[in-house]
């Protein structure tokens, strides 16, 4: 069997194990975010932070919690990593440097899970389990509390209030990320993934030496690293260790643990609003952008040119022999689409053009579907920008679900859209003008270049990935995406809590005639246009001096 053929049948199979999850998960989802019920030990943490669940917010009170929360986890984690070599089962690993710890705690709480360290070499168990591994699972509960706060801004009127912050995040954790995480977690073991707290040990000689390897809870991490859309690996090889994914099965799992909750969410999105077609419109515009953009990366990376490309089958210059071009390609782009950065292949090594398929996947907004939480609400200020275009072809007023779209509400959508270009083009700038930054690329040109672009493409969209060639621990990168990652990550939330508590405040406009349908194919296909063109503006020369110049090159 060819292995187009083999990574088509991937793709179907994927496709049809998202589809049979879509609809339970969506209204489970639907169903926890508006339930009135608290559990035991839902009421036993409340009890613990001081937060009364049933006291509903408006949005300032609800950003105040998502900033706060954030904040004490940046202080809590940053602290946890500076304690390290005083800590039990830190396996004789030293505390990490200031400027390190600071980028670390600002990558895992942002969701970004970006990693300037080799993980086996610099994090213990505790740090590993108690300190990244828990804002696995927090940073994704506050993307998708945010996520239901937007829904509810649509779904409800003539009132500020958008939920409780804190029953919203304990309920996206205890009730969905760690019963799936755990199922995800044995699912992984079975597969092959190591679950275990041994120390270091010597795994056998190669050429004269030793090499060495330290064992963790990697499958339970990996779990909630894929489920969560965060990406940190156990290991500095991340999801192309074998310890963390063993084999195509589990490589194809992971993948479908990254795609299961953004897909699932759009059902939540219609199941909350009333109108499944609503959210069935979102997972087309969706659907369209991943399986379109997984085609293009196949299309490219099997594409022979020269005599190795055609021994090999393709382009098999950093990817796994296990996964093949394939399932390098399927992951490769279900991470960049997503918020996750998980890889298991090095997309430096990647074609010209495939390395550039990554990039522009997160300077989408990594909206396709996304990550948990984020990408919805992304897609959905996508939908509003695309509203208000059409409102103006037409010369109408905008309305999306019942809302008018005002002067306010398409405000607050552009500050959202315009957060993410300013950091991703700014810092690279500035790294590509001051003499020092530009040590740390391992290549000159366009591909030296694109590391750095990619770098901050990935940090200030809070991916995570890395395109494998830039020493990215040093004291100007490790400050600059930090704060790129924290910039990213809440300064959008703040615009997206300000237009949910907008809308929410509006009384319902009754649909006429001239109502734009948007749970229509022409509106889902409307949406897609919205977003490749925006993108392709803001985007188009940072391109096309990097992946589209070195793709064109060779």
């Amino acid at each position: 069997m060819s292995s187009p053929i083999a990574g088509v049948l991937q793709l179907i199979a994927l496709i049809a194990a998202l589809a049979l999850a879509y609809r339970p998960l969506g209204d489970y989802m639907a169903r926890v975010y508006s339930s009135e019920k608290h559990y035991t030990p839902e009421k036993w943490i409340y009890k613990v932070i001081g937060a009364n669940p049933a006291a509903e917010m408006r949005w300032p009170a609800y950003l105040r919690g998502v900033l706060a929360f954030s904040a004490v986890s940046v202080l809590f984690l940053y602290l946890m990593q500076r304690v390290q070599g005083s800590l039990p089962g830190s396996l004789g690993f030293s505390s990490i440097d200031p400027d390190q710890a600071f980028n670390t705690a600002a990558s895992f709480v942002a969701n970004t899970n970006w990693q300037s360290y080799y993980g086996e070499q610099a994090m213990g168990h505790v740090v590993q389990t108690g300190g990244l591994a828990v804002q696995n699972f927090l940073s994704a509960a506050v993307g998708m509390a945010v996520a239901v706060a937007l829904v509810r801004g649509f779904a409800r009127s003539r009132t500020g209030e958008l939920g409780n912050f804190w029953a919203d995040l304990v309920r996206g954790t205890v009730r969905i990320l760690v019963p799936v995480s755990v199922i995800g977690a044995i699912v992984l073991v079975a597969c092959g993934a190591i679950q275990n707290f041994s120390g270091i040990h010597q795994v056998g000689q190669f050429m004269g030496g030793t090499q060495e390897w330290n064992g963790g809870a990697v499958a339970s991490q990996e779990a909630i690293k894929e489920l969560g859309t965060n990406g940190g690996g156990y290991f500095n090889a991340n999801s192309a260790h074998p310890f963390e994914n063993p084999n195509p099965l589990s490589n194809l799992f992971e993948i479908f643990l990254i795609l299961l909750i953004p897909f699932a969410l759009t059902r939540t999105f219609g199941r909350m609003v009333g109108s499944l077609k609503q959210g069935y419109a979102i997972l087309g515009a969706m659907a369209v952008i991943w399986i379109g953009f997984v085609a293009l990366m196949m299309w490219t990376e099997f594409a022979h040119r020269g005599p190795a490309f055609e021994i090999a089958g393709g382009a098999m210059e950093g990817k796994e022999t296990r996964f093949g071009i394939a399932g390098s390609s399927l992951f490769a782009v279900s991470t960049t689409l997503t918020s996750t950065g998980a890889v298991n292949s090095f997309h430096s090594s990647y074609t010209g053009f495939g390395g550039g398929i990554t990039m522009l996947g997160m300077q989408l907004g990594e909206i396709a579907p996304g990550g948990v939480g984020s990408g919805l609400y992304g897609m959905l200020i996508m939908a509003i920008i695309a509203v208000f275009i059409a409102g103006l072809m037409v010369g109408r007023t905008p309305e999306y679900l019942g809302k008018k779209i005002g002067t306010r509400q398409i405000k607050l959508a552009a500050c959202y859209i315009l957060v993410t270009p300013a950091l991703v083009l700014g810092f690279t700038a500035v790294a590509m003008a001051l003499p020092t930054p530009g040590d740390s690329m391992t290549n000159t040109g366009a591909h030296g270049f694109s590391e750095i672009l990619y770098a901050y493409t990935s940090g200030a969209n809070n991916n995570g990935s890395a395109f494998a060639g830039l020493n990215a621990d040093t004291q100007w990168f490790n400050t600059t995406i930090g704060i790129a990652m924290l910039l990213g990550r809440f300064l959008p939330m703040v615009f997206v809590l300000a237009l949910a508590g907008s809308l929410a405040e509006q009384k319902p406009v009754p649909e006429t005639a001239g109502t734009l349908r948007t749970d229509k194919p022409l509106y889902a296909g409307l949406l897609v246009g919205t977003i490749l063109i925006i993108t392709g503006l803001t985007y188009f020369p940072a391109l096309a001096l990097g992946p589209l110049a070195e793709g064109l090159a060779s």
